[in-house]
């Protein structure tokens, strides 16, 4: 079975949205969430979804899949304190009904243009590896900074890959990463695949698509809504031509 867990406890600081958490802001008459979580919920390998989310936001959210009819959400449990705990939250739940050699699909609840075609990747590779991260390539020269405000390391580009979500891994291999983690004390990795790598582990990449956005700031949004007006421009426009306006 395909278990989707869907992180969306945080407040957005970065967003400087500060009435409303940014999973929650409404584009194109959707709130971000439920896109992502459509994504999902429409794409016929994934069985659930749970989502770990802000405590004083559940009732709400519960609300919001009931408005818009998103199907196969099980679960949605309080956040942690951090990403890392709302991951760890997410996955205790699934480990309640899943057997270990389930796969699991991690991704943040702000990543509305997710296509089944990457989340079928991500399927097929975390089955056939116990790990399966989205990455692009970076198409910027990197340099590396040690206090931000000078530079003495250009890192060489055709090794640097940007990571993105969804990302699969059995769950017998991201709980025992859990636990580890645990066990030394590390709380707050940027994010599941960084976790395995600091524990010493190596993790399967696979092609990601560059406009799998992580709405964080600002900037991400208006291209974000840029998208869907583009997309509800071409309809329009396809209406007009099929009526001869």
């Amino acid at each position: 079975m395909v278990h989707a867990v869907i992180f969306a406890g945080g407040v957005g600081a970065r967003m400087k949205s500060l009435d409303i958490p940014k999973q929650f802001i409404n584009v194109d008459g959707k709130p971000i969430i439920i896109r992502t979580l459509e994504n999902f919920s429409t794409h016929s390998m994934v069985d659930d979804i749970v989502v770990a989310c802000l405590p004083d936001k559940i009732d709400y959210l519960w609300s919001l899949i009931a408005q818009y009819k998103t199907q196969k959400v099980t679960s949605i449990i309080p956040g942690g304190e951090n990403g890392h705990g709302s991951i760890h939250n997410g996955l205790v739940e699934v480990q309640r009904f899943a057997s270990p050699d389930d796969i699991v699909l991690i991704c943040d609840g702000v990543r509305p243009l997710i296509s089944h075609k990457l989340i079928s990747d991500c399927i097929e590779t975390a089955m056939k590896y116990e790990t399966a991260v989205p990455v692009t390539p970076s198409i910027d020269s990197v340099l590396q900074s040690e206090d931000g405000q000078t530079c003495c390391k250009s890192l060489p580009r055709k090794q640097m890959f940007i990571t993105q979500a969804p990302q699969g891994y059995t769950l017998k291999k991201i709980m025992q990463a859990h636990n580890e983690a645990e066990k030394r004390g590390i709380t707050n990795p940027v994010s599941s695949s960084e976790l395995l790598i600091e524990l010493g582990q190596t993790v399967h990449i696979f092609q990601g698509e560059r406009d799998n956005i992580k709405v964080t700031t600002p900037e991400d949004l208006r291209f974000l809504r840029s998208r869907y007006y583009y997309r509800s421009f071409k309809n329009f426009a396809k209406e007009e031509l099929k009526y001869g306006l």
